[in-house]
């Protein structure tokens, strides 16, 4: 099994249908818990980092030359020479292209610049078309470009911006993952790939996940978390960034799970944004007269952003929801909406023109369908 890296230009993001464990512990690294934790496996560990660029045995920390150069003249190889990248404008760069198979377990990294510039992109068994295509602030459940703390089981972001997602990421073939850096400065960013090869079991599906933004929502319509799922997994999670332009509480909109075949009425029907994001009552804290953030396991409010009096005017909201343990399996197709809805001055609903952004997360078999584009560069942007 051999692993490469190279400048490419490409791009994508998805989830499996069902726990994954060989008979023989092989792939127990997909599923591995404090309850097996002391099983052995035949599984062998890789970790591709700019001081491993292939992830090979054997082969970390050789360069002589390289980004610390500097830093290191007096020490030598051996003492970081080479512990980050500078992806260059307009240019894409492979994190990691791993031949064989197995499953990405971490990824942790520390992307410098614009987040929402910084395109994050996997492609599994060779695909044309990426499963994963997502900013890689929003990836990371940062898409307002703001640093905050979140403690969750799948997406952990720890001072002083250190972006780790924990997400089985399993291959029968072949994992690409490139970086695309569509700003026009240069970035920096340390990174490191851990994962290992075993054979995946039958029923392993493939991580996916995409991104999609629409500012501002047209009035009375309902924004669109993903669309076009076509074939049998499961949905695991949600990330919304959410930009409120009006006064008063904006999140009565439910949440609509269409799956194999629903037309008019949803088979999934929340009822409050609040309340999927496992939440109530406008998330406030009743003693403060404030919203009061939380990050959990698998849900939390991690980011309110307030207005400064200035020119920051507007309030924003980052939220996600895991589902973990309570995956929404569907058999052939699915799509998600959510209601943009507040008050009016008489307590009749209002619909919001709001700033919404989201990543829908899910695994599936394979072969998906294309994504939609991407947002051009000043759609993406945060203003």
């Amino acid at each position: 099994m051999k692993l490469t890296a190279q400048l490419v230009t490409a791009a994508v993001l998805w989830l499996p249908a069902a726990p994954m464990m060989a008979q023989d512990g092989a792939f127990s690294g997909l599923t591995s818990s404090l309850e097996n934790i002391y099983r052995v496996s035949k599984a062998r560990t890789f970790s591709i980092s700019p001081e491993n660029l292939t992830g090979e045995k054997g082969k970390g920390a050789m360069a002589a030359q390289g980004s610390a150069s500097a830093a290191a003249s007096e020490l030598g190889q051996g003492w970081k020479v080479n512990p980050y990248i500078v992806i260059q404008p307009g240019t894409t760069f492979t994190l990691a292209d791993i031949q064989g198979q197995g499953s990405i377990q971490h990824i942790w990294m520390t992307p410098t610049g614009n987040w929402r510039f910084s395109i994050l992109r996997m492609y599994w068994d060779g695909e044309e078309t990426p499963s994963v295509e997502v900013p890689v602030g929003d990836f990371f459940a940062m898409g307002w470009g703001k640093y905050t703390h979140i403690n969750s089981q799948a997406i952990c972001v720890n001072p002083g911006s250190a972006f780790n997602s924990y997400w089985p990421m399993p291959f029968r073939k072949r994992a690409r993952i490139t970086l695309e850096n569509i700003d026009e400065r240069p970035m920096t960013i340390y990174y490191q790939i851990d994962g290992t090869y075993a054979a995946a079991p039958a029923d392993a599906a493939y991580f996916h996940a995409q991104f999609r933004r629409t500012n501002p929502l047209p009035f009375k319509q309902v924004y669109t978390i993903v669309d076009g799922i076509r074939g049998r997994g499961h949905y695991v999670g949600t990330y919304m960034a959410w930009g409120v332009n009006n006064n008063g509480w904006w999140g009565e909109g439910e949440i609509k799970f269409y799956m194999d075949g629903d037309q008019q009425f949803p088979t999934i029907a929340g009822t409050g944004t609040e309340d999927y994001f496992c939440g109530s009552y406008n998330f406030e804290n009743k003693e403060k007269q404030q919203y009061e953030t939380f990050t959990t396991a698998y849900s939390g409010l991690a980011q309110v952003i307030k207005p400064d009096g200035l020119y920051q005017s507007q309030q924003r909201f980052g939220l996600y929801r895991w589902h973990i343990t309570d995956p929404i399996r569907f058999e052939s197709d699915l799509r998600v909406t959510i209601q943009a809805l507040g008050w009016k001055y008489n307590r009749k609903y209002l619909p919001l023109q709001d700033d919404i952004a989201s990543v829908a997360v899910w695994y599936q078999m394979e072969p998906h369908n294309p994504f939609p584009k991407l947002p051009a560069k000043d759609d993406l942007a945060v203003h």
